[in-house]
This record gives structure tokens, sequence and C-alpha cells, in this order.
């Protein structure tokens, strides 16, 4: 059993907490063992190498990025982050998100969506998150629709993955959308 206050946050089956340097094996092994999963959506970093220089890039002001935890064993179970942070007026931040392949389909992410988007709007003092997401991936669209965020649009060859420009959907969540209700679980 692990302890919950090395959490930023927790529900009843997740908690949310930074990555460390530590995380490495633990994320790297999970990364190799979920290629299947991720491909061809996301290329999470599998090697030691390529771990350390994601850690290095969430040191960065503009990030922050968060393991999804099972409370009752400590194992990752995804992660999350929010890239291009900007305050002042915009207040607003780029999720992205992966699951490992043995979290898929349980609710995990679902949960730690949903303490994600509350830490960036109370602690972080976010007022948007926006998360783009490519037409065919079912799984992630029906995440953030879990999660209460709305489609706002589609941008075409808007990021460069695999060797080639995707078009993508823009989802998006504001602090007033959560505000005074409870997210759909």
């Amino acid at each position: 059993m692990t302890s919950n206050d090395r959490y930023l946050a927790h529900g009843p089956r997740v908690g949310i907490r930074p990555f460390t340097a530590a995380d490495r094996d633990e994320f790297t092994e999970l990364a190799r063992e979920s290629a299947a999963l991720h491909r061809p959506w996301l290329f999470p970093p599998a090697t030691d190498e390529a771990y350390d220089n994601y850690f290095h890039k969430l040191q960065e002001p503009a990030r922050e990025g968060f393991l999804v935890c099972e409370l009752d064993t400590g194992r990752i179970a995804g992660f999350f982050t929010i890239n291009n942070i900007v305050h002042g007026g915009f207040r607003c931040g780029a999720v992205g998100y992966g699951a490992f392949a043995h979290a898929a389909g349980r609710g995990l992410m679902s949960e730690g969506l949903r303490l994600v988007v509350h830490h960036a709007f109370d602690v972080l003092g976010l007022h948007r998150l926006e998360v783009n997401i490519q037409p065919a991936n079912e799984q992630s669209i029906a995440l953030v629709k879990r999660g209460g965020f709305r489609l706002e649009g589609f941008s075409p060859d808007f990021l460069f993955i695999d060797g080639a420009w995707r078009d993508h959907e823009r989802w998006a969540i504001t602090s007033e959308m959560v505000s005074g209700k409870t997210v759909s679980e």
C-alpha cells in the first residue's frame, strides 16, 4: 500500500504526482510494453536517453507533467502533460497524455484527467485547457468527452507525427465548464 500524501491530488483509485528522474525505469518499460496501444498516435519515451530528455523538458516553466498512479500499488497507469502554458490574459495550456496497456479501458485515465483538470484550474490558475486529437483516435476522443471537453474545430495538417503532417480535432474545456458542477464520469 502506498501513502496518498505523495500525490498532488487523488481520487478513489488513482493519484497524480509529478514525474521524477527515478521513474525512468518503470516509465520506459511500460512505454515499450504499450507500443502497440500507442501507435500511430503517440511515441512516449521508451529509452533511458529519451526519458531523460523528456523529463528535462518537463522542467521548463511552460510545462507541467503528471503521472497517474494506482493508489493500491503505486504503479504508473499513464501520464498527462500540460504544454505551452501561457499565463496573463490567456491562462491556457495544451494537454497531452497516454495510458499504459495494463491500465487501458479501466477508467483510470478518466479519473486522472479529472484530477489534472482541477489541478490546472485550481492550483496552476489556468482558465482553459486544449487537446488536439487525430480524428480516428476514438479512444482519446472518448476520454476527453467523458472529461467534459467540447469539440471546437478541425485543423488540417496540424502536427507532424510519425513522419507526416496529421489532421487534428481541437477539444477544449474552461474553468467555467467545471465550476459548480461535476464533470461527467
